[in-house]
């Protein structure tokens, strides 16, 4: 009978655990989105009843459902939950040096709705043309704005900089732009496999 509860008990554990990764996972990525506000007080008011029900097991599955369509309903307008561990710092200049920090040269192209990138070892100017030619060969034409760049991850945090290529004016407009939270979710989406 002591295997039994001990299990039991186990079980429930690992739900409660599971169950507040999902509440966490979901709180941070909906804070880095404009709708935050929609879901805060529900967010909040899940926190409180896995405080309170922490050996419920009903009450567990009824936040973990609850959590379960949250995240679908987000799908479905398109948002893409694995982007909550990622984060993007958009700051400052750098120069060829910054190959020794660990940073590779990216080229950036942004759309309406899309985003075109490259990166590798050829100069900003070359990933410029060869990006461009695809964009082209596509027959890609509704290109708004183009960024030469620096990048760098580091534990989940894309650091971009400018690059000499890059005006002080055309990284003001990416630093404003990004600044829209679905701006920086889409960016981190295309940008998440670069290396």
């Amino acid at each position: 009978m002591a295997g039994f509860v001990e299990r039991l008990t186990n079980g429930i554990s690992e739900r409660l655990a599971s169950t507040w990764r999902l509440l966490s996972d979901t709180t941070i990525f909906l804070s880095r989105t404009s709708i935050f506000e929609q879901y805060e007080s529900t967010l909040a008011d899940m926190r409180l009843r896995l405080s309170s029900g922490r050996h419920d097991d009903g009450e567990l599955r009824r936040i973990r459902e609850e959590l379960t369509e949250i995240r679908r309903t987000l799908r479905l307008q398109g948002y893409d939950l694995a982007l909550g561990g990622l984060d993007l710092a958009v700051k400052g200049f750098r120069n060829d040096a910054a190959l020794g920090e660990g940073f590779r040269r990216l080229v950036v192209f942004i759309g309406p709705r899309d985003i075109w990138a490259i990166s590798g070892e050829e100069n900003h100017r070359e990933l410029h043309d060869i990006l461009e030619g695809e964009c082209e060969r596509r027959r890609i034409g509704d290109i708004l704005q183009k960024h030469y760049l620096w990048f760098d991850w580091n534990n989940g945090l894309l650091t971009l900089s400018g690059a000499d290529s890059e005006s002080a004016e055309d990284f003001e407009i990416l630093k404003a732009w990004c600044q829209t939270p679905e701006n920086r979710l889409r960016l981190l989406g295309r940008l998440r496999r670069i290396r």
